[in-house]
């Protein structure tokens, strides 16, 4: 298959389509994350003709889709700051959101920020001190990941890494602290 015509690559798809969609839709949480994960194994295979010869288009398709969903799943993960303030209960993820967010000068309001930095600088305290830096340079001073790892020489994937392990102790260690707001 290393043509690039129209014709070859409307007979993969019409001989593989079905079953890859389904293939694709057993691994990922949604209908429409299975329509974006199979679009970018269609548009690979375009571009992929052009390049070079698949000699075992099924294998590679399913690789391709597979790599895909890994991907999709590690840009899921990633974490961040505001995955701090949505716990896994999306209402009151939202009231403790709206809690920690509302800039009114409420004094309750005030005593619950002062009490959410002060609880999130001794979580960050007690990180290492590579994943704490990641995770300040990153979530509190919006610099990219490319940014650092150009300045500090660490890969990419090292510092997300990093920054996914400061995130689950963080969460770990603020949960008491949601559960005490939420809850009052």
């Amino acid at each position: 298959m290393n043509q690039a015509s129209g014709n070859n690559i409307s007979s993969v798809i019409s001989r593989f389509g079905k079953r890859l969609q389904s293939f694709i839709r057993r691994r990922v949480n949604s209908e429409a994350d299975a329509e974006d994960v199979l679009q970018d194994v269609w548009y690979q295979l375009t571009a992929a003709v052009d390049t070079q010869p698949l000699e075992q288009v099924s294998s590679w398709l399913f690789t391709v889709a597979r790599n895909k969903i890994t991907d999709r799943y590690r840009k899921k993960k990633s974490s961040s700051l505001e995955d701090l303030l949505a716990p896994d209960d999306e209402q009151a993820g939202a009231a403790f959101r709206d809690i920690l967010l509302d800039d009114s000068n409420n004094p309750e309001t005030e005593f619950l920020h002062t009490l959410f930095w002060k609880t999130l600088q001794e979580a960050l305290q007690e990180l290492p001190e590579e994943q704490r830096s990641v995770f300040i340079w990153n979530e509190l001073e919006d610099i990219p990941f490319k940014e650092i790892a150009e300045k500090s020489g660490t890969p990419v994937n090292t510092l997300i890494s990093r920054k996914r392990y400061a995130v689950l102790h963080l969460r770990e260690r603020l949960q008491t602290l949601y559960d005490e707001i939420v809850n009052e």
